[in-house]
C-alpha cells in the first residue's frame, strides 16, 4: 500500500501509552524555537519571561526543569503554570498523579484520557478543580467517576465524551449531584438510562446547572428534564426511545431554556413546531438529521420566527445564525467568524454562539463517522464550510473535533486510502489547507495531531497534495515529525507518506530533511508503536522508489532501520511497509548500489525470506517482490538460496493461486529471477516448483502468465525440467499462452519454452511417449510436439509484413532492413539478458533441421540484439565469442530456410556490426 487514511483514533490505550516530552522544536505561531535559545543566558532572564517560556512546556518538562536549581524550583511552582493541564498525549497514572501533586493545589482545569488516567486524578489532590473532561471514557465505571465527583466539590464542569460511557450508570450521576452543587455544565455521551431519579438529584442540588447534555443515550427520563429549571442549554442528539408528544410539551414550559438540540432523533415535524413556537425564551432550536422530522416538513418553511432560528440540514445555517446578531450585515457571508470579531456582542449572545459551534462540533463529527449517504450534498453546501469555521473557534476542544470531522469525512475507504476528491477539493478551494497549516503550528499537542491526520487524509488527492506542498506543508510536517510526543509524529509521518506518493514532492521532502527524520523515528519509536513505524516505513517505501531519495535513504542508515523492522517487528502493517521499502531500495540495482546494500545487512535476506510464510498477503506479496528485485544480482540469487529462498518461494507459489493478482505475480517473479542460475534452476524443479508455475501461468491475468511464462522459460532450458514441464501438462499451457496472451512478451517467452521443450533434448526423455494425466490420453509427445510447432509458427508469422519481408530478401538496405526490425520488435524484450550457454543454444537451433526452430531462434536473437536494448552490448559480445556470425551467414544464404529466418539473420548481422562500429570509436 502506497499510502494511508485514518478515519478516527482507535479506541484504545495505546493513544496514552508513552510520556512524552516537550513540544515540536521547530514550531511558529509563538512557541519556542531552537534557534532562539541557544545563546540565552537562562539565569539572567526576567522571572515573568522565564515564567512564560515555561508556560510553552509540557508538565513532564515543567517538572524536570524545575529540579536543575533552586531559581526554576520556585519559577516552575508558579500557580498561573499549574492551573490548566492537558493530560491526554502523555502517559498519566498514579505514579505521575503523585508527582504531580504538589503543583496542583490551585488547579483548574483538567483534560484526560481512558480509564486508567481517570483513576489517577484521585491521587492529583487538586481540591480546586473546576472544569474535568475526558475523552475515551468507554471503560470508566460508576466508582471511579463517584469517587472523583466526592474529591472536587468545588467542579463547575464536568464533559466525559464524545465516545460512548456505557459502563456509566445513573448511579454516578445522582453522586455527582450530591457532591458537586455547583456544577454548571454536565455533558455526558452514551449513559444507556438517565433515569428521573438522577435529574431530579441534579434539578435539587445543582440549582446554578445551565447546560446539560446527555447525548447517545438509549433511555432519559423527558418527564423528569421538565423540573432542570436553572437550565439555559440542553442537548439530547442521538438520544432514542423519547416520548415526543410529552415531551416538547414539558421542555417548552423551562423558564429559562435558551438553546435545544434535538439532532439525530426521531423527533416529529408537530413536536418541532411546538417546541419552536411555545418555548418563550428559546432561541435556538437544532434538529440536524433528524429522519422523521425531515421526511414530513416542508422545506420551505421559515426557520426564523420571533427572534428564534431552526437549524436543520434544509436551510442556510451561516444565514439563520447571522440573523441572532443584530450587527452582521446580510452581505457578510460567514456570520460566525464575523462574530468572532465582533467586539459589541452582549454576553448572552456570546454565550449562544459558544454553545452553537460546540453543538456543530459534534454533530459534524458524528456524522463524518457515520457517513451516511443522504447528507452527501450537505457537505458539499455548506458542512464543510461549517468545519472551517470551526477550525477559527477560540474553543480549543471545537477546533479538535473540526479538524478530526475534516480527517474523517473525506475518506471513502480506510483499507484502500480513498478519499472523497470532491469533498477534500471543496476543503483546499476555501482555504481549509492553509488553516490547517496554522493549528498545525500550534503549541498545543491535540491541535498539532488533529491537524496533521487532517493534512495527511486529504493530501491523497493529488491536487491536495500539491496545495500543501506548495505552501509550505511538507516543511511543517517534518517538524512535527521531530516531536518527541509520538500521537503528533505518527499524524506527521501519515502526511509524509501520502504526500511522498506524489513523485513531485519526494524531493522536496528529501531536501526538508523527511528521509533523516523518518529513519529517526524508526530508531525512537521501535518497540511497541506499530503505528508510528508503519506510517515511517511507509513514507520510506515510497522514498525509495525514486533513484536519488533511494540513494539518501540507504546513506542514512534506512536499510538497517528496514531491516530491523522486518526482522523485529510482529505488526503485519509494519512488516508490509518495510519490505516494501527494501524493494523499492532494491530495484535500482542498475543506478547504485542499494541492490548490493540490502544484501549485505545481516539478516535481510533471511527476514525477507520469513516473511513470504505471513498470515497476512500484503506481507508475503511485498516480500516476494524485494525477493525478485533482489534476485537481478548475481550475489543475491545464490544468497537467496543459501537463505532457504527457494523452498520459500515454492512454497508461497503453490499456495497462492487464490491469492490476489499482485502476490500472484511476484510469487511467479522471484522464482523467474532465482531461476536465471543454473544452481537456482534445477532446485526450484526439484523443489516442485514446475506445478505451481504451470497454474499461473494458465491465469487470465496477463502480468501474472507472463511472469510465470519467463520463469518457465528458464527452468525449461534444463531437460529435466523440461520433461516435468510435459509430464505436468505444462505443454497445453505454454501453447495457449503463445497464441492467445495479450502480452507480446508472455507469447515471446511461452514460444521460447517451447522451442526449448523441442529441440530435440527433451526428447530422449520421452520418446512418443503418453503425457501426464492432465493431458489426453490420445495424444502423446509426437502429436503435442507438432501442435507446438505450429503455433510457434503462427507466433512468428505474426509480425510478418510480406511486403517488407520481400524487400528484405532482395536488399540489404538500412531501410528495407529497419522496416522489418521496427515491425517485429517487442520493447520489453530488450529487458531480458541469456547467459551464455542461453545464447549458444539458440545459435545451435540456427542449425536444427526444424525451420520453424530455425525462425524462432533468428526471431528471439533480432529481439535480444536490437540497438538501444538494456543488454544488447552484452548479447552482441555473447553471440561473437559464439561464432555466430559465419552461423547466422549460413542462414541467410540457405536455400531451403524460410524467408523469415533469412531476412532475421540479415539484420542480426547487421546488428552485430553495428556494435561492434561503435565499440571501435
Amino acid at each position: 500500500m502506497t499510502r494511508r487514511v485514518r478515519r478516527k483514533l482507535a479506541h484504545s490505550k495505546e493513544k496514552n501509552k508513552e510520556i512524552v516530552g516537550s513540544n515540536s522544536e521547530n514550531q511558529d505561531d509563538g512557541c519556542l524555537r531552537s534557534s532562539t535559545i541557544c545563546d540565552l543566558d537562562w539565569m539572567a532572564l526576567p522571572d515573568d519571561t522565564a515564567i512564560q517560556l515555561f508556560s510553552y512546556l509540557n508538565y513532564r518538562d515543567r517538572a524536570s526543569l524545575s529540579a536543575t536549581c533552586r531559581t526554576f524550583r520556585l519559577l516552575g511552582s508558579s500557580p498561573c503554570l499549574w492551573d490548566s493541564l492537558d493530560l491526554r498525549y502523555h502517559k498519566f497514572d498514579i505514579a505521575a498523579a503523585q508527582s504531580l501533586s504538589s503543583r496542583s493545589k490551585n488547579l483548574r482545569k483538567l483534560r484526560f484520557l481512558g480509564a486508567e488516567s481517570a483513576d489517577a486524578i484521585i491521587s492529583l489532590e487538586a481540591r480546586e478543580l473546576r472544569e474535568i473532561s475526558g475523552d475515551f471514557c468507554r471503560d470508566i465505571t460508576d466508582a471511579t467517576l463517584s469517587m472523583i465527583a466526592a474529591r472536587h466539590e468545588m467542579l463547575e464542569c464536568l464533559q466525559l465524551g464524545p465516545d460512548v460511557c456505557e459502563r456509566i450508570t445513573s448511579f454516578a450521576i445522582r453522586v455527582i449531584a450530591l457532591c458537586c452543587p455547583k456544577l454548571k455544565r454536565l455533558q455526558i455521551s452514551g449513559v444507556k438510562e438517565v433515569t428521573g431519579e438522577a435529574i431530579n438529584a441534579l434539578a435539587k442540588h445543582c440549582r446554578q446547572l445551565v447546560e446539560v447534555a446527555f447525548m447517545e443515550s438509549n433511555s432519559v427520563d423527558e418527564l423528569a428534564l421538565g423540573n432542570l429549571t436553572s437550565v439555559q442549554f440542553l442537548s439530547l442528539a442521538g438520544t432514542k426511545n423519547l416520548k415526543w408528544n410529552s415531551a416538547s410539551c414539558v421542555w417548552s414550559k423551562l423558564p429559562k431554556l435558551v438553546g435545544l438540540d434535538v439532532s439525530r432523533t426521531d423527533i416529529t415535524f408537530s413536536s418541532v413546531m411546538r417546541l419552536f413556537l411555545s418555548s418563550q425564551y428559546l432561541k435556538v432550536l437544532v434538529a440536524l438529521n433528524c429522519p422523521v422530522f425531515e421526511a414530513e416538513v416542508d422545506n420551505h418553511m421559515t426557520y426564523n420566527h420571533k427572534g428564534k432560528i431552526l437549524l436543520t440540514v434544509f436551510n442556510d445555517i451561516f444565514k439563520a445564525v447571522g440573523s441572532l446578531f443584530v450587527d452582521i450585515t446580510e452581505n457578510e457571508s460567514n456570520n460566525l467568524s464575523y462574530w468572532r470579531k465582533v467586539k459589541s456582542i452582549d454576553r448572552s449572545m456570546d454565550v449562544i454562539a459558544t454553545w452553537i459551534e460546540w453543538i456543530f462540533s459534534h454533530f459534524l463529527l458524528r456524522i463524518a463517522e457515520n457517513n451516511p449517504k443522504e447528507l452527501d450534498a450537505f457537505w458539499i453546501k455548506q458542512g464543510a464550510a461549517l468545519l472551517l469555521d470551526l477550525l477559527q473557534s477560540s474553543q480549543e476542544d471545537v477546533q479538535e473535533r473540526a479538524a478530526n470531522s475534516i480527517a474523517t469525512f473525506v475518506v471513502i475507504d480506510d483499507e484502500n486510502a480513498t478519499v472523497d476528491s470532491q469533498r477534500a477539493e471543496v476543503v483546499m478551494q476555501n482555504g481549509g489547507i492553509q488553516l490547517l497549516l496554522d493549528l498545525a503550528r500550534s503549541c498545543r499537542e491535540g491541535l498539532q495531531s488533529e491537524a496533521a491526520k487532517a493534512i495527511a487524509n486529504l493530501s491523497v488527492d493529488s491536487k491536495v497534495a500539491k496545495a500543501v506542498a506548495d505552501i509550505g506543508g511538507i516543511n511543517i510536517l517534518v517538524g512535527l515529525a521531530r516531536s518527541v510526543n509520538r500521537l503528533v509524529a505518527e499524524e506527521a509521518a501519515g502526511g509524509l507518506w501520502n504526500l511522498s506518493v506524489g513523485e513531485e514532492h519526494k524531493g522536496a521532502i528529501a531536501e526538508a530533511g523527511g528521509i533523516k527524520v523518518l529513519i529517526d523515528l524508526i530508531y525512537k519509536w521501535h518497540a511497541g508503536n506499530d503505528g508510528v513505524l508503519e506510517r515511517a516505513a511507509g513514507a520510506l517505501a515510497n522514498l525509495a522508489a525514486d533513484d536519488s531519495c533511494s540513494m539518501e535513504v540507504a546513506v542514512a542508515g534506512g536499510v538497517h532501520a528496514l531491516v530491523m523492522l522486518a526482522r523485529s517487528c510482529k505488526f503485519e502493517g509494519v512488516q508490509e511497509q518495510a519490505a516494501r521499502a527494501l524493494a523499492n531500495l532494491a530495484a535500482h540495482g542498475d543506478n547504485n548500489n542499494d541492490n548490493a546494500a540490502v544484501r549485505r545487512e545481516a539478516g535481510a535476506l533471511e527476514a525477507l525470506v520469513q516473511l513470504t510464510s505471513s498470515q497476512h498477503e500484503g506481507v508475503r506479496q511485498e516480500a516476494a517482490g524485494a525477493l525478485w528485485n533482489l534476485s537481478f544480482d548475481d550475489k543475491n540469487r545464490e544468497a537467496i538460496a543459501a537463505a532457504g529462498g527457494i523452498t520459500a518461494l515454492v512454497s508461497l507459489a503453490q499456495s497462492c493461486s487464490n491469492s490476489s493478482q499482485s502476490l500472484q505475480e511476484r510469487a511467479a517473479g522471484a522464482l523467474w529471477g532465482l531461476s536465471v542460475s543454473e544452481a537456482n534452476s534445477i532446485a526450484i524443479g526439484q523443489e516442485g516448483g514446475v506445478a505451481p508455475l504451470i497454474v499461473l501461468a494458465c491465469s487470465d491475468i496477463a502480468d501474472v502468465h507472463e511472469t510465470a511464462a519467463g520463469a518457465l522459460w528458464n527452468l525449461a532450458f534444463y531437460p529435466t525440467n523440461a520433461l516435468r514441464i510435459v509430464e505436468g501438462g505444462g505443454v497445453p499451457a505454454l501453447i495457449h499462452l503463445c497464441s492467445s496472451s495479450v502480452s507480446k512478451m508472455a507469447r515471446l517467452m511461452a514460444a521460447l519454452a517451447l522451442a526449448y521443450v523441442f529441440d530435440q533434448r527433451t526428447e530422449e526423455f520421452a520418446p512418443g511417449g503418453p503425457l501426464s494425466e492432465g493431458t489426453s490420453k490420445t495424444m502423446n509427445f509426437d502429436e503435442i510436439k507438432r501442435v507446438a510447432l505450429k503455433k510457434i509458427e503462427a507466433f512468428v508469422l505474426s509480425f510478418s509484413v510480406p511486403q517488407n519481408f520481400a524487400a528484405a530478401m532482395v536488399s540489404s538496405a538500412p531501410k528495407a532492413l529497419g522496416q522489418v526490425a521496427e515491425a517485429v520488435r517487442i520493447p520489453e524484450a530488450g529487458h531480458l539478458r541469456c547467459s551464455a550457454a542461453e545464447i549458444g543454444r539458440f545459435v545451435a537451433m540456427l542449425r536444427n533441421p526444424s525451420s520453424i526452430l530455425k525462425a524462432c531462434s533468428a526471431f528471439a536473437l533480432l529481439q535480444f540484439t536490437i540497438p538501444g536494448g538494456r543488454h544488447t552490448l552484452h548479447h552482441t559480445s555473447l553471440l561473437q565469442n559464439a561464432g555466430a556470425p559465419r552461423v547466422l551467414r549460413a542462414a541467410a544464404a540457405a536455400t531451403t530456410a524460410p524467408i523469415e529466418a533469412k531476412v532475421f539473420a540479415k539484420i542480426i548481422l547487421r546488428n552485430l556490426e553495428h556494435h561492434h562500429l561503435e565499440a571501435l570509436n
